[in-house]
């Protein structure tokens, strides 16, 4: 009996430790930007990014996990701004999340340097709630970390999405991915 117990015990540990060390991968999104993703992430082919993703500017790759419950993108959009304008376009893309969602919470919002390059970072628990009158649905809510910057006459957008749920399991891996993007 007491072996059955230990076993058990040793399965949960292991199993534990295999998820709290998420392996990464070098990826590389385009000619002059890698990331460091999950192993098991795989680019959505464009039909599903259009599924995933209904805007007028598509993202240029989205990397999803096996159950494509997290999801890892990249846009890229021509700006008229450069490098010295991220501290007021912090302020603008703040707003912009803030009209987005029913709530907000930040957890991180700031502009900092990564691997060279400065980036508006947001890093935030989100709820999105159906206000339609007729509705009952419960409201949704995500963990998030966004960055921004400008490159040449271009704004880069990288994020990293997930189900609030998995947060604690994720935020880790989550920082980490996103701190290893790296912008030739």
């Amino acid at each position: 009996m007491n072996m059955r117990y230990l076993a058990f015990l040793a399965i949960i540990l292991i199993a534990g430790v295999a998820l709290a060390d998420t392996k990464l991968k070098k990826t590389q999104i385009t000619k002059e930007i890698t990331v460091m993703l999950p192993r098991d992430f795989t680019p959505l082919p464009d039909d599903g990014i259009a599924r995933k993703y209904p805007a007028a500017n598509k993202p240029v790759a989205v990397y999803s996990s096996p159950n494509g419950q997290v999801d890892f993108s990249m846009t890229q959009k021509r700006s008229q701004f450069g490098p010295q304008d991220l501290n007021m376009l912090r302020d603008v893309y703040k707003a912009n999340l803030l009209e987005r969602f029913t709530k907000v919470d930040f957890i991180r919002d700031e502009v900092t340097e990564i691997k060279g390059k400065n980036y508006i970072v947001f890093e935030f628990v989100s709820v999105m709630a159906d206000e339609r009158k007729s509705s009952n649905l419960a409201p949704v809510q995500k963990y998030s970390i966004m960055q921004y910057t400008i490159q040449g006459n271009q704004l880069m957008v990288f994020s990293m999405h997930l189900p609030f749920a998995m947060k604690n399991d994720w935020q880790k891996t989550a920082r980490e991915v996103m701190g290893s993007v790296n912008i030739k």
